[in-house]
């Protein structure tokens, strides 16, 4: 798999490192709207071309498929182009600003029998399968806690009067799209879609979420699902049945170790031989490239729509409008 990226931020160098660990998989090409910008990663992974125009790099023949990690607001944008040209995706988290955009992405990849990725790294983790294959041996299911909280040296500038791309509505940004997905993928990755779902949030004058409250109702539990992008908090997951609870340290992002307590015994799990997140979600989306395997592609793209379908529905209960959400479909062109 040869791979032009889009986007130079810090997700970026982390998506290149655990790149190298592939030999069947490259980074070829990377654009970036000013060459300086790029130049840096280029220089420290050996990326021999850079492109300042996003047409002529979505023409190099060199390039099998696209990385997308814009602004979350073009993702919808720059996937599209990139199916239009032919080109696989992988775009990072949240897949677009709302379930329409995905759904004409959703059509256009099936169109072109192309693949199309949402790079969310909690459902590839080893450890992730570790906690569905326990699950059960905790009984009945009464309760879920996913915490993550990760203090944004952006919200600084938020309080300082500026608006990054994260806190603003033009952008997508927002502690729900940015942060709490990792929680809404666990316990939906497990338990499918909810019953209902309430988001009160921590709103920002501007409208955008810093940190609110999901929580989820199924037939026989709650799941609550805590992210905040102006505070620091212990990171983690309780999942809490009849007959014991299972904790997963660090949190939803990351799950690197796994406690099961069952009556008065405890058992520690942990089949990451890596911290490097992305590593595992590269594995699953090389081997299915490799393989051609769209009907597992579009699988996890059906999961992904479930998974987007509550995040609207949560950002209509707490009042957070994207400018997205009122910009028309880009229209298809024969290729």
């Amino acid at each position: 798999m040869r791979i032009g990226t889009i986007g130079t931020g810090s997700i970026v160098n982390t998506f290149l490192s655990a790149l190298q660990e592939f030999e069947d998989a490259s980074c070829v090409a990377m654009y970036s709207r000013k060459e300086s910008t790029a130049r840096p990663f280029a220089d420290k992974y050996s990326i021999p071309n850079i492109y300042t125009d996003l047409n002529e790099m979505l023409k190099d023949p060199s390039i099998d498929c696209i990385y997308i990690a814009s602004p979350n607001s073009y993702h919808y944008e720059h996937a599209f182009k990139a199916l239009c040209s032919n080109k696989h995706v992988i775009c990072e988290k949240p897949f677009t600003s709302n379930v329409r955009e995905l759904e004409d992405l959703m059509g256009l990849a099936k169109e072109k029998q192309r693949l199309l990725f949402e790079a969310i790294t909690t459902i590839h983790l080893p450890n992730y399968n570790l906690v569905k294959e326990n699950i059960k041996k905790l009984g009945q299911i009464k309760f879920i806690q996913c915490s993550y909280s990760q203090y944004s040296s952006r919200y600084n500038d938020l309080l300082n009067g500026t608006t990054p791309n994260v806190f603003n509505p033009a952008f997508s940004g927002g502690a729900l799209a940015d942060i709490n997905i990792y929680n809404l993928h666990f316990v939906m990755n497990v338990f499918g879609s909810p019953l209902s779902v309430n988001y009160t949030a921590n709103k920002h004058i501007n409208g955008i979420d810093t940190s609110g409250i999901l929580v989820l109702k199924y037939d026989h539990f709650i799941a609550q699902c805590v992210g905040c992008k102006d505070t620091k908090s212990m990171n983690f997951v309780l999942v809490q049945g009849e007959q014991g609870y299972l904790h997963v340290e660090h949190g939803a992002n990351g799950c690197r170790k796994i406690r099961i307590h069952i009556d008065d015994q405890q058992v520690e799990l942990n089949a990451q031989i890596t911290d490097h997140k992305i590593y595992y979600e590269l594995m699953a989306f090389i081997k299915i490239y490799n393989e051609n395997d769209l009907k597992a592609c579009y699988e996890l793209l059906d999961y992904s729509h479930s998974v987007m379908k509550v995040l609207d529905a949560a950002r209509e209960v707490a009042g957070i409008v994207f400018e997205a959400d009122n910009r028309a479909l880009l229209q298809r062109t024969s290729t």
